[in-house]
């Protein structure tokens, strides 16, 4: 993943941690204090919260400890690779499209930004600037022609 994908998930770890977690913690309290725990909603709610919530820590947690966090560069580069902008034209219909090829946890498909392991980010790896891809999609087959490729700040 990159530098700043790293940061995000770090920080919304923190965040749970250190604000969600004690704010169920006390809505748990709460809940306790309307008495009988057995028909209590209050109670199961904010426990099945607690429950997602951990869960979500744990996951965040693991990604984070196997995370292996790659710089994806500066100035000029000629091949497609992890971490590039990569600009394209449908051949067909002449629309182009921008993607940033990301780690998974960093894809955003509505922000233009692609896992690095989707069927369009592995038809591009190692390609150049006027190649032609051809890309399997859920739609069918795509063709695209490489415009440009660069690095963005992420």
């Amino acid at each position: 993943m990159t530098p700043a994908g790293y940061r995000r998930l770090k920080d919304e770890l923190h965040r749970l941690k250190t604000e969600e977690r004690p704010r169920i913690v006390r809505e748990i309290e709460a809940a306790r204090a309307h008495g009988d725990l057995s028909e209590n909603a209050e109670y199961h709610a904010a426990r099945e919260k607690q429950s997602h919530l951990e869960a979500r820590i744990a996951q965040l947690d693991d990604k984070l400890a196997r995370a292996q966090v790659i710089e994806p560069g500066q100035g000029e580069v000629d091949t497609v690779r992890f971490g590039v902008t990569v600009v394209l034209t449908d051949i067909e219909s002449g629309e182009e499209v921008t993607y940033t090829l990301v780690g998974e946890e960093e894809a955003d498909a509505s922000r233009g930004r692609i896992s690095v392991h989707s069927p369009v980010a592995r038809a591009l790896l190692g390609r150049r600037v006027d190649d032609e891809v051809t890309v399997r999609v859920p739609k069918g087959t795509r063709e695209f022609e490489i415009r440009e490729i660069r690095f963005d700040e992420l």
